[in-house]
């Protein structure tokens, strides 16, 4: 598969904290990427970077093309959307408000209506559309979340923790909708996780990030016999 995401020495500090330290990898087209490390990893900045929320140092490039000096909305009309830790709804709009602003950020005014009946097919919130998002679960407003993100039909879908503090129940319907994104949509998937169990189970290929700097990246069964990973995991004694 061709490279859809390159990195290249990516840098970020915040004052005297490297949060980010001279960070190369590449994500091959239409796979599942996964990212893993402790609190303070880097995870989230590499994220923001990435996505322009945050200004570095270093060269990232989608499909060779160097997007590090775009502006986030310039960066998701070429095709990269995300979502967040946190559920980032607009909480006085409705599931189907929500779906429309990703579609209108998009740039898709002229296909609005079919891209949210699509999108809301998809995720199965069809029944839950004239719901204002405040009135939501956790689980329903991060359905929405990234619903709103392939409604700006990106090429490249970055997920920041998006089981995190779900159920176990919920946590499978999320995998399976992860799978389907990829499989279905053909859409490429950079997924952070701290839960190791289901990142390996739907991942390609991972890195394991450690105070900002890459220290492991392969197969999930190449990262769990890795000695660092390990190590950090779960102490060098351990080890």
């Amino acid at each position: 598969m061709p490279i859809i995401l390159e990195t290249k020495q990516v840098n970020k500090r915040f004052g005297e904290l490297a949060a980010v330290k001279d960070l190369s990898f590449e994500v091959k087209e239409k796979e599942i990427f996964g990212i893993a490390g402790p609190n303070g990893a880097g995870k989230t900045t590499l994220f923001n970077v990435i996505s322009g929320i945050h200004s570095g140092s270093g060269e990232i490039y989608f499909f060779g093309e160097r997007i590090d000096r775009l502006r986030p909305f310039q960066i998701c009309l070429k095709g990269i959307a995300r979502t967040f830790q946190i559920p980032s709804v607009f909480s006085s709009l409705t599931v189907y408000d929500n779906i429309r602003v990703g579609a209108h950020f998009g740039n898709h005014v002229k296909y609005e209506k079919k891209i949210i009946k699509e999108v809301l097919e998809f995720v199965r919130l069809s029944e839950k559309q004239n719901i204002l998002t405040k009135h939501l679960s956790l689980f329903d407003k991060k359905l929405t979340m990234v619903a709103a993100a392939l409604a700006t039909h990106p090429k490249l879908l970055m997920l920041d923790e998006p089981i995190g503090g779900l159920s176990p129940g919920e946590i499978n319907q999320s995998v399976d909708l992860f799978k389907r994104i990829n499989r279905e949509l053909g859409i490429t998937l950079i997924v952070i996780e701290h839960l190791m169990k289901v990142l390996m189970e739907i991942s390609e290929r991972m890195m394991i990030l450690h105070n900002g700097e890459k220290i492991c990246i392969g197969t999930p069964e190449e990262v769990a016999k890795d000695k660092q990973v390990i190590e950090v995991y779960l102490g060098a004694d351990y080890a």
